[in-house]
């Protein structure tokens, strides 16, 4: 797949965006906290030939590292905004994992134009559950302090099974990269921001992907901190997998995302009206 960098113009600087032009609806790709573009690369291997990503590295990580804070979610939510205005003309789907998703859902909440659906990856939820303690987060704020802290968070925290080496060492160095900024404020203060009044203003359908073995994000955990907020949503549970599911099954997301753009499609094809409305689900 051909990528082309586009600069984007946010506050305090601008960031690059990388855009694959293609069929539509665009997939735009928010990483987690440690993560940067490249956590999508192997999702995007496995994408139809011939599909529209943008992607990019959020405020304080990666190329984005130089760009001063505040790394608040809310700042974050209006990088991602300006990186959708500036990248796609026509409708796209949101794909966030972990702190990404709780960007993506902030900025679904803002109902923009051309929004077409959200896809959530072991999704940080919108009520801070009760284990996200601030004794948790104090210790959470030093799991990116050495290459040795990383590489521990993710093979013994992060992941259920044990990463290729190529792919757990391109994951260490994104750890690493970050400003000090966005490497604190996510674990001191963004994982506990409660957003359940925002996400009620979602208005377009919204699948949600649990990994089985996630001990960060539990399925349970996501069905009373998520579902009840969000009650458009559908939840599934991959199982055999933690917390990193795009670099632990990038397949089984690839082709979570084949079937939601299958039925995006479907809806902008469909007559108005006759519609029922969808439940929340939870298959497993």
């Amino acid at each position: 797949m051909t990528e082309t960098t586009i600069p984007v113009t946010v506050a305090g600087g601008s960031l690059e965006a990388r855009v694959a032009g293609g069929s539509g609806p665009a997939l735009v790709f928010a990483h987690y906290w440690g993560g940067s573009a490249q956590t999508w690369n192997g999702v995007i291997d496995r994408l139809p030939p011939g599909r529209a990503t943008v992607r990019f590295d959020q405020r304080g990580w990666g190329t984005s590292r130089a760009l001063p804070g505040p790394c608040h979610l809310d700042r974050l939510a209006d990088d991602l905004t300006r990186v959708v205005d500036t990248c796609v003309s026509g409708p796209y789907v949101l794909v966030g994992h972990s702190m990404g998703a709780k960007v993506s859902q902030l900025v679904a909440a803002r109902r923009p134009a051309g929004l077409a659906g959200l896809v959530l990856v072991a999704p940080a939820p919108p009520k801070p559950p009760a284990t996200v303690t601030e004794e948790y987060r104090r210790g959470l704020s030093h799991a990116y302090d050495s290459p040795e802290t990383v590489r521990h968070a993710l093979e013994h925290v992060l992941t259920a099974a044990p990463l290729p080496e190529t792919v757990l060492g391109t994951a260490v160095r994104d750890s690493l990269a970050a400003g000090a900024a966005a490497r604190q404020e996510w674990p001191l203060r963004g994982i506990a921001q409660d957003i359940t009044t925002a996400v009620r203003g979602i208005d377009v359908p919204v699948t949600v992907l649990a990994a089985e073995k996630d001990v960060v994000e539990p399925p349970q955990t996501l069905r009373e901190c998520l579902l009840p907020y969000i009650p458009q949503a559908t939840l599934t549970t991959i199982p055999g997998v933690g917390h990193l599911i795009p670099l632990e099954a990038p397949g089984v997301i690839a082709a979570a995302l084949r079937d939601v753009l299958a039925q995006t499609t479907n809806r902008a094809e469909a007559p108005v009206g006759g519609g029922e409305a969808t439940n929340v689900a939870d298959i497993e």
